[in-house]
Protein backbone atom coordinates (compact mmCIF):
# COMPACT_ATOMS: atom_id res chain seq x y z
CA UNK A 1 0.00 0.00 0.00
CA UNK A 2 2.60 2.58 0.80
CA UNK A 3 4.43 1.72 -2.25
CA UNK A 4 1.39 3.63 -3.93
CA UNK A 5 0.36 6.06 -1.76
CA UNK A 6 4.28 7.17 -1.70
CA UNK A 7 4.34 8.10 -5.64
CA UNK A 8 0.71 9.40 -5.65
CA UNK A 9 1.72 11.96 -2.59
CA UNK A 10 4.97 12.99 -4.76
CA UNK A 11 2.37 13.51 -7.87
CA UNK A 12 -0.02 15.38 -5.63
CA UNK A 13 2.77 17.90 -4.03
CA UNK A 14 3.98 18.41 -8.07
CA UNK A 15 0.38 19.16 -8.95
CA UNK A 16 0.00 21.63 -5.83
CA UNK A 17 3.02 23.77 -6.75
CA UNK A 18 0.89 25.39 -9.57
CA UNK A 19 -2.25 27.25 -9.33
CA UNK A 20 -5.15 25.69 -10.24
CA UNK A 21 -3.38 22.47 -12.42
CA UNK A 22 -5.95 21.16 -14.95
CA UNK A 23 -8.62 18.64 -13.38
CA UNK A 24 -7.30 16.03 -16.35
CA UNK A 25 -4.06 15.66 -14.59
CA UNK A 26 -6.25 15.47 -11.33
CA UNK A 27 -8.12 12.78 -12.43
CA UNK A 28 -5.32 10.89 -14.16
CA UNK A 29 -3.72 11.07 -10.64
CA UNK A 30 -6.61 9.96 -9.11
CA UNK A 31 -7.38 6.87 -11.37
CA UNK A 32 -3.57 6.21 -11.43
CA UNK A 33 -3.53 6.13 -7.47
CA UNK A 34 -6.02 3.63 -7.14
CA UNK A 35 -4.22 1.30 -9.55
CA UNK A 36 -1.38 1.46 -7.53
CA UNK A 37 -2.75 1.08 -4.16
CA UNK A 38 -5.45 -1.33 -4.94
CA UNK A 39 -5.21 -2.89 -8.34
CA UNK A 40 -1.53 -4.09 -8.46
CA UNK A 41 -1.88 -5.24 -4.42
CA UNK A 42 -4.83 -7.43 -5.86
CA UNK A 43 -3.18 -8.97 -8.64
CA UNK A 44 -0.34 -9.48 -6.12
CA UNK A 45 -1.88 -11.41 -4.17
CA UNK A 46 -3.64 -13.22 -6.23
CA UNK A 47 -1.04 -14.58 -8.02
CA UNK A 48 1.03 -15.44 -4.84
CA UNK A 49 -2.10 -16.73 -3.65
CA UNK A 50 -2.20 -19.12 -7.05
CA UNK A 51 1.35 -20.05 -5.99
CA UNK A 52 0.40 -21.41 -2.65
CA UNK A 53 1.53 -18.62 -0.06
CA UNK A 54 -0.69 -18.76 2.42
CA UNK A 55 -2.58 -15.12 4.14
CA UNK A 56 -2.86 -13.74 0.62
CA UNK A 57 -6.27 -13.41 0.80
CA UNK A 58 -8.86 -12.16 3.91
CA UNK A 59 -11.84 -14.85 4.89
CA UNK A 60 -14.64 -13.41 3.46
CA UNK A 61 -12.83 -14.09 -0.18
CA UNK A 62 -12.73 -18.01 0.78
CA UNK A 63 -15.64 -17.76 2.19
CA UNK A 64 -17.57 -16.59 -0.98
CA UNK A 65 -15.47 -19.03 -3.24
CA UNK A 66 -16.47 -21.77 -1.08
CA UNK A 67 -20.22 -21.00 -1.68
CA UNK A 68 -19.71 -20.95 -4.75
CA UNK A 69 -18.61 -24.00 -5.38
CA UNK A 70 -21.20 -25.43 -3.23
CA UNK A 71 -23.87 -23.41 -5.58
CA UNK A 72 -22.63 -25.08 -8.97
CA UNK A 73 -22.40 -28.29 -7.12
CA UNK A 74 -25.92 -28.78 -4.89
CA UNK A 75 -27.28 -25.53 -5.53
CA UNK A 76 -27.21 -24.02 -2.01
CA UNK A 77 -24.08 -22.10 -1.28
CA UNK A 78 -24.93 -22.51 2.64
CA UNK A 79 -23.74 -25.21 4.53
CA UNK A 80 -26.75 -26.25 7.83
CA UNK A 81 -25.50 -25.82 11.09
CA UNK A 82 -24.36 -29.64 11.89
CA UNK A 83 -22.33 -29.29 9.07
CA UNK A 84 -20.50 -26.20 10.11
CA UNK A 85 -20.09 -27.34 14.11
CA UNK A 86 -18.45 -30.38 11.68
CA UNK A 87 -15.60 -28.27 10.65
CA UNK A 88 -12.26 -27.53 11.83
CA UNK A 89 -12.35 -24.10 11.80
CA UNK A 90 -16.39 -23.53 12.10
CA UNK A 91 -16.14 -20.10 11.13
CA UNK A 92 -15.22 -20.80 7.78
CA UNK A 93 -18.38 -22.40 6.92
CA UNK A 94 -20.96 -19.61 7.84
CA UNK A 95 -21.49 -17.80 4.89
CA UNK A 96 -23.63 -14.55 6.41
CA UNK A 97 -24.04 -13.29 2.76
CA UNK A 98 -27.20 -13.25 0.25
CA UNK A 99 -27.14 -15.71 -2.71
CA UNK A 100 -26.41 -13.80 -5.35
CA UNK A 101 -22.51 -13.28 -3.92
CA UNK A 102 -22.00 -16.92 -4.77
CA UNK A 103 -21.93 -15.77 -8.35
CA UNK A 104 -18.41 -14.33 -7.49
CA UNK A 105 -17.30 -17.92 -6.66
CA UNK A 106 -18.35 -19.23 -9.53
CA UNK A 107 -14.79 -19.36 -11.58
CA UNK A 108 -13.32 -20.67 -8.97
CA UNK A 109 -16.43 -23.62 -9.20
CA UNK A 110 -15.77 -23.85 -12.89
CA UNK A 111 -11.78 -23.30 -13.65
CA UNK A 112 -10.18 -24.35 -10.09
CA UNK A 113 -7.30 -22.11 -8.41
CA UNK A 114 -6.19 -20.13 -10.81
CA UNK A 115 -4.87 -16.36 -9.93
CA UNK A 116 -7.65 -15.21 -12.50
CA UNK A 117 -10.32 -17.35 -10.75
CA UNK A 118 -10.19 -15.21 -7.24
CA UNK A 119 -12.88 -13.33 -6.61
CA UNK A 120 -11.39 -9.98 -5.93
CA UNK A 121 -10.67 -10.19 -9.66
CA UNK A 122 -14.55 -10.34 -10.16
CA UNK A 123 -15.10 -7.52 -7.17
CA UNK A 124 -13.30 -5.32 -9.00
CA UNK A 125 -14.62 -5.67 -12.00
CA UNK A 126 -17.78 -5.51 -11.28
CA UNK A 127 -17.40 -1.81 -9.00
CA UNK A 128 -15.34 -0.27 -12.16
CA UNK A 129 -17.85 -0.92 -14.13
CA UNK A 130 -20.68 0.72 -12.19
CA UNK A 131 -18.81 3.71 -11.10
CA UNK A 132 -18.22 3.88 -14.53
CA UNK A 133 -21.67 4.00 -15.18
CA UNK A 134 -22.82 6.03 -12.85
CA UNK A 135 -20.42 8.66 -14.21
CA UNK A 136 -21.22 8.39 -17.56
CA UNK A 137 -24.69 9.59 -16.92
CA UNK A 138 -24.08 12.20 -14.57
CA UNK A 139 -21.52 13.99 -16.94
CA UNK A 140 -24.81 13.41 -19.57
CA UNK A 141 -26.71 15.95 -17.01
CA UNK A 142 -23.39 18.32 -16.88
CA UNK A 143 -21.21 16.76 -13.70
CA UNK A 144 -17.75 18.51 -13.88
CA UNK A 145 -14.36 16.62 -14.31
CA UNK A 146 -13.86 18.23 -10.62
CA UNK A 147 -16.66 16.53 -9.31
CA UNK A 148 -15.85 13.41 -11.49
CA UNK A 149 -12.37 13.37 -9.68
CA UNK A 150 -14.26 13.05 -6.21
CA UNK A 151 -16.18 10.24 -6.94
CA UNK A 152 -13.39 8.06 -8.10
CA UNK A 153 -11.15 8.79 -5.07
CA UNK A 154 -14.07 8.08 -2.92
CA UNK A 155 -14.64 4.45 -4.49
CA UNK A 156 -11.03 4.06 -5.27
CA UNK A 157 -8.67 5.95 -3.12
CA UNK A 158 -9.78 6.37 -0.02
CA UNK A 159 -7.70 4.03 2.14
CA UNK A 160 -10.69 2.01 3.55
CA UNK A 161 -11.93 1.65 0.27
CA UNK A 162 -8.51 0.99 -1.46
CA UNK A 163 -7.19 -1.61 1.23
CA UNK A 164 -10.84 -3.58 0.97
CA UNK A 165 -10.86 -3.58 -2.82
CA UNK A 166 -7.54 -4.98 -2.37
CA UNK A 167 -7.40 -7.70 0.20
CA UNK A 168 -11.18 -8.48 0.80
CA UNK A 169 -13.48 -6.74 -1.72
CA UNK A 170 -17.27 -8.20 -0.83
CA UNK A 171 -18.55 -4.42 0.03
CA UNK A 172 -17.27 -2.49 -2.96
CA UNK A 173 -19.75 -3.99 -5.69
CA UNK A 174 -22.53 -3.23 -2.98
CA UNK A 175 -21.66 0.41 -2.53
CA UNK A 176 -21.04 1.20 -6.04
CA UNK A 177 -24.34 -0.33 -7.41
CA UNK A 178 -25.75 1.90 -4.07
CA UNK A 179 -24.31 5.06 -5.66
CA UNK A 180 -25.33 4.14 -9.32
CA UNK A 181 -29.36 3.46 -8.09
CA UNK A 182 -28.66 7.14 -6.94
CA UNK A 183 -27.11 8.46 -9.92
CA UNK A 184 -29.64 6.64 -12.14
CA UNK A 185 -32.24 8.11 -10.02
CA UNK A 186 -30.51 11.76 -10.31
CA UNK A 187 -30.48 10.96 -14.15
CA UNK A 188 -34.51 10.14 -14.37
CA UNK A 189 -33.43 6.28 -15.26
CA UNK A 190 -35.98 4.69 -12.50
CA UNK A 191 -35.55 1.08 -13.82
CA UNK A 192 -31.61 1.35 -14.06
CA UNK A 193 -31.88 2.60 -10.60
CA UNK A 194 -34.10 -0.50 -9.84
CA UNK A 195 -31.77 -3.13 -11.74
CA UNK A 196 -29.17 -1.57 -9.96
CA UNK A 197 -30.02 -1.42 -6.13
CA UNK A 198 -31.92 -4.86 -7.14
CA UNK A 199 -28.63 -6.75 -7.69
CA UNK A 200 -26.44 -5.30 -4.77
CA UNK A 201 -29.61 -6.20 -2.09
CA UNK A 202 -29.01 -10.24 -3.68
CA UNK A 203 -25.32 -9.72 -2.71
CA UNK A 204 -25.53 -8.00 0.48
CA UNK A 205 -28.20 -6.92 3.29
CA UNK A 206 -26.51 -4.09 3.82
CA UNK A 207 -27.80 -2.97 0.89
CA UNK A 208 -31.63 -3.11 1.90
CA UNK A 209 -31.16 0.21 3.99
CA UNK A 210 -30.21 2.12 0.50
CA UNK A 211 -32.95 0.21 -1.36
CA UNK A 212 -35.33 1.61 1.25
CA UNK A 213 -33.81 5.49 0.81
CA UNK A 214 -33.81 4.90 -3.04
CA UNK A 215 -37.21 3.45 -3.08
CA UNK A 216 -38.52 6.47 -1.08
CA UNK A 217 -36.83 8.70 -3.36
CA UNK A 218 -38.66 7.17 -6.30
CA UNK A 219 -42.06 7.35 -4.50
CA UNK A 220 -41.50 10.42 -4.87
CA UNK A 221 -40.70 11.26 -8.10
CA UNK A 222 -43.70 9.08 -9.17
CA UNK A 223 -41.72 6.12 -11.11
CA UNK A 224 -41.99 3.73 -8.41
CA UNK A 225 -44.00 1.34 -9.99
CA UNK A 226 -40.94 1.61 -12.83
CA UNK A 227 -38.46 1.13 -10.10
CA UNK A 228 -39.77 -1.64 -7.81
CA UNK A 229 -40.11 -4.40 -10.25
CA UNK A 230 -36.28 -4.99 -10.88
CA UNK A 231 -35.52 -3.87 -7.25
CA UNK A 232 -37.66 -6.60 -5.70
CA UNK A 233 -37.79 -9.19 -8.29
CA UNK A 234 -33.83 -9.60 -8.78
CA UNK A 235 -33.30 -10.46 -4.81
CA UNK A 236 -36.28 -12.56 -4.82
CA UNK A 237 -35.32 -14.25 -7.89
CA UNK A 238 -31.81 -15.17 -5.83
CA UNK A 239 -33.48 -15.77 -2.43
CA UNK A 240 -36.64 -17.54 -2.83
CA UNK A 241 -35.01 -21.02 -4.16
CA UNK A 242 -32.76 -21.08 -1.43
CA UNK A 243 -35.22 -20.22 1.30
CA UNK A 244 -37.50 -23.00 -0.16
CA UNK A 245 -34.51 -25.56 -0.33
CA UNK A 246 -33.35 -25.14 3.27
CA UNK A 247 -34.81 -22.03 5.18
CA UNK A 248 -33.10 -22.89 8.42
CA UNK A 249 -29.57 -23.29 6.90
CA UNK A 250 -30.33 -19.77 5.47
CA UNK A 251 -31.18 -18.23 8.47
CA UNK A 252 -28.43 -19.67 10.16
CA UNK A 253 -25.83 -18.17 8.16
CA UNK A 254 -27.55 -14.40 7.27
CA UNK A 255 -29.23 -13.73 10.21
CA UNK A 256 -28.31 -15.68 13.19
CA UNK A 257 -24.17 -16.03 12.85
CA UNK A 258 -24.36 -11.77 12.61
CA UNK A 259 -26.46 -11.74 15.92
CA UNK A 260 -24.52 -14.06 17.73
CA UNK A 261 -26.41 -16.85 17.52
CA UNK A 262 -23.88 -19.66 15.96
CA UNK A 263 -21.80 -22.45 16.67
CA UNK A 264 -19.45 -19.73 17.15
CA UNK A 265 -19.41 -15.84 17.30
CA UNK A 266 -18.62 -13.88 14.73
CA UNK A 267 -15.20 -12.01 13.44
CA UNK A 268 -16.66 -9.09 13.34
CA UNK A 269 -15.24 -7.82 16.46
CA UNK A 270 -14.60 -4.21 16.25
CA UNK A 271 -14.31 -1.99 19.28
CA UNK A 272 -17.03 0.51 17.89
CA UNK A 273 -19.77 1.39 20.69
CA UNK A 274 -22.59 -1.22 19.32
CA UNK A 275 -19.74 -4.29 20.14
CA UNK A 276 -18.58 -2.44 23.59
CA UNK A 277 -22.07 -1.99 25.00
CA UNK A 278 -22.92 -5.91 23.82
CA UNK A 279 -19.64 -6.96 25.86
CA UNK A 280 -19.39 -4.83 28.33
CA UNK A 281 -23.30 -4.37 29.88
CA UNK A 282 -25.52 -6.87 31.56
CA UNK A 283 -27.99 -7.63 28.61
CA UNK A 284 -25.64 -5.31 26.19
CA UNK A 285 -26.41 -7.38 23.12
CA UNK A 286 -29.80 -6.47 23.51
CA UNK A 287 -29.70 -2.83 24.42
CA UNK A 288 -26.93 -2.29 21.31
CA UNK A 289 -29.83 -3.82 18.94
CA UNK A 290 -32.69 -1.29 20.83
CA UNK A 291 -30.49 1.05 19.93
CA UNK A 292 -29.77 0.55 16.37
CA UNK A 293 -34.15 -0.01 16.42
CA UNK A 294 -34.18 3.08 18.06
CA UNK A 295 -31.97 5.06 15.44
CA UNK A 296 -34.08 3.31 12.67
CA UNK A 297 -37.35 4.54 13.59
CA UNK A 298 -35.68 7.83 13.99
CA UNK A 299 -34.73 7.62 10.25
CA UNK A 300 -38.50 6.51 9.69
CA UNK A 301 -40.05 9.39 11.55
CA UNK A 302 -37.21 12.13 9.59
CA UNK A 303 -38.17 10.21 5.92
CA UNK A 304 -42.01 10.35 6.42
CA UNK A 305 -41.73 14.40 7.95
CA UNK A 306 -39.02 15.27 5.31
CA UNK A 307 -39.65 14.03 2.49
CA UNK A 308 -36.52 13.62 -0.18
CA UNK A 309 -36.65 15.57 -2.98
CA UNK A 310 -33.48 14.77 -4.28
CA UNK A 311 -30.49 12.10 -5.12
CA UNK A 312 -28.02 13.59 -3.34
CA UNK A 313 -30.39 14.12 -0.33
CA UNK A 314 -30.70 10.35 -0.12
CA UNK A 315 -27.17 9.97 -0.51
CA UNK A 316 -26.65 11.84 2.64
CA UNK A 317 -29.04 9.55 4.05
CA UNK A 318 -27.43 6.84 3.48
CA UNK A 319 -24.48 7.98 4.80
CA UNK A 320 -25.59 8.93 8.04
CA UNK A 321 -27.94 6.19 8.30
CA UNK A 322 -25.43 3.52 7.84
CA UNK A 323 -22.77 5.39 9.94
CA UNK A 324 -25.27 4.96 13.11
CA UNK A 325 -25.88 1.52 12.28
CA UNK A 326 -22.21 0.43 11.44
CA UNK A 327 -21.36 2.14 15.28
CA UNK A 328 -24.67 0.54 17.22
CA UNK A 329 -24.28 -2.86 15.31
CA UNK A 330 -23.61 -5.90 18.13
CA UNK A 331 -20.92 -7.21 15.47
CA UNK A 332 -19.13 -4.63 13.25
CA UNK A 333 -15.90 -3.77 11.67
CA UNK A 334 -14.45 -0.68 11.22
CA UNK A 335 -14.19 -1.78 7.32
CA UNK A 336 -18.16 -1.24 7.22
CA UNK A 337 -17.55 2.30 7.67
CA UNK A 338 -16.82 2.70 3.79
CA UNK A 339 -20.13 2.66 3.25
CA UNK A 340 -20.92 5.73 4.76
CA UNK A 341 -17.56 7.04 3.58
CA UNK A 342 -18.47 6.66 -0.10
CA UNK A 343 -21.95 7.58 -0.07
CA UNK A 344 -21.38 10.89 1.70
CA UNK A 345 -18.71 11.74 -0.84
CA UNK A 346 -21.11 11.01 -3.42
CA UNK A 347 -23.65 13.50 -1.51
CA UNK A 348 -21.39 16.21 -2.73
CA UNK A 349 -20.81 14.56 -6.16
CA UNK A 350 -24.56 14.07 -6.94
CA UNK A 351 -24.97 18.08 -5.47
CA UNK A 352 -22.73 19.03 -8.59
CA UNK A 353 -25.25 17.61 -11.07
CA UNK A 354 -28.54 18.18 -9.50
CA UNK A 355 -27.93 21.66 -7.72
CA UNK A 356 -24.69 22.55 -8.47
CA UNK A 357 -22.48 25.45 -6.32
CA UNK A 358 -18.65 24.64 -6.01
CA UNK A 359 -16.88 26.42 -3.37
CA UNK A 360 -14.43 26.90 -5.18
CA UNK A 361 -16.05 29.55 -7.94
CA UNK A 362 -15.69 32.76 -6.55
CA UNK A 363 -12.01 32.91 -5.79
CA UNK A 364 -10.74 30.74 -9.06
CA UNK A 365 -13.13 32.46 -10.89
CA UNK A 366 -11.73 36.14 -10.24
CA UNK A 367 -8.11 34.67 -11.16
CA UNK A 368 -6.75 36.41 -14.41
CA UNK A 369 -5.22 33.80 -16.28
CA UNK A 370 -6.54 30.89 -14.77
CA UNK A 371 -8.64 29.88 -18.60
CA UNK A 372 -6.73 30.51 -21.44
CA UNK A 373 -7.97 30.59 -25.08
CA UNK A 374 -6.23 26.77 -25.40
CA UNK A 375 -8.12 25.56 -22.52
CA UNK A 376 -11.75 27.06 -23.20
CA UNK A 377 -14.41 25.92 -25.56
CA UNK A 378 -16.04 29.01 -26.22
CA UNK A 379 -19.53 29.55 -27.73
CA UNK A 380 -20.95 32.62 -28.52
CA UNK A 381 -24.68 33.53 -29.39
CA UNK A 382 -26.54 37.05 -29.95
CA UNK A 383 -29.81 37.97 -28.33
CA UNK A 384 -31.57 39.44 -31.71
CA UNK A 385 -33.77 41.66 -29.30
CA UNK A 386 -31.51 43.28 -27.09
CA UNK A 387 -28.13 42.59 -29.37
CA UNK A 388 -26.09 41.08 -26.72
CA UNK A 389 -23.56 38.30 -26.55
CA UNK A 390 -23.52 35.59 -24.22
CA UNK A 391 -20.76 33.77 -23.79
CA UNK A 392 -20.46 30.37 -22.37
CA UNK A 393 -17.21 28.11 -21.68
CA UNK A 394 -16.42 24.90 -20.30
CA UNK A 395 -12.90 25.04 -18.97
CA UNK A 396 -10.48 22.04 -18.61
CA UNK A 397 -8.61 23.57 -15.52
CA UNK A 398 -11.66 23.14 -12.79
CA UNK A 399 -14.69 22.41 -14.20
CA UNK A 400 -16.47 23.03 -11.25
CA UNK A 401 -15.56 27.24 -11.64
CA UNK A 402 -18.15 27.49 -14.52
CA UNK A 403 -22.20 27.93 -13.42
CA UNK A 404 -24.27 26.01 -14.88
Amino acid sequence: MLGGYVPAALLTVMLLTRYAPPVRNRLTVAIGCGVAVAGFPLLAEAVQRAQGIAGRAQEEVLVIEDSGIRLWESGNPYLTTPEIAALADPVSGYNPYQPGMALFGLPRAWFGEHWFTDARIYFAAATVAAVWLALRMLRERGLTTGASVRAVQAVFVVPVCALTLATGGDDLPVVALGVLALAALATDRAVTAGIAIGIAAALKLFAWPVLIVVAVLAWRRGVFGRFAVPALALPAVTLLPVVLRDFDAFYDNVIGYPLGEGVVQSTAASPLPGYLIAQNLPGGRTIALLLLGVSAVGFAVYLWRRPLRFAHQAAAMCAVGLLLAMCLMPSSRFGYLLYPAVFGIWWWVLRETEQPRSPWSSHIAAQPGVVGAADAEVVSTTDASAGESVISAETEHDDPIQPR
